[in-house]
């Protein structure tokens, strides 16, 4: 397996951790890069405008994916439309933990 270091670029937030993910050697294609990524970080692909390498190199194609070496770092570029769906504040009704039933409840 490859150990890759993957987190959506977002340039306004202190804390943007890195997840590692794991591809397997076999299949070290930029399409299962891309639907890894996306899985592991709730992603819809389609939404995925590039993928970069740290510092500043943009993966392209499965030869740039093959060239990969354990630990580095890759960023996922959104469309700029979609990073307001990933700091979008959840309703009160998707929050864990909420009880549509105890919410209608009354004293």
């Amino acid at each position: 397996e490859l150990v890759l270091k993957v987190r959506i670029q977002t340039p306004n937030l202190r804390e943007n951790d890195f997840i590692e993910i794991e591809l397997d050697r076999q299949e070290l294609t930029y399409k299962e890069l891309l639907r890894v990524s996306c899985r592991e970080l709730g992603v819809n692909p389609e939404h995925v405008q590039k993928i970069r390498k740290l510092p500043n190199t943009l993966l392209r194609k499965d030869k740039d994916v093959a060239r990969l070496q354990d630990f580095q770092e890759l960023e996922l570029v959104l469309t700029v439309s979609d990073k307001n769906l990933l700091f979008r504040v959840p309703t009160l009704s998707e929050q864990s933990g909420y009880n549509k039933k105890a919410s209608e409840l009354t004293y």
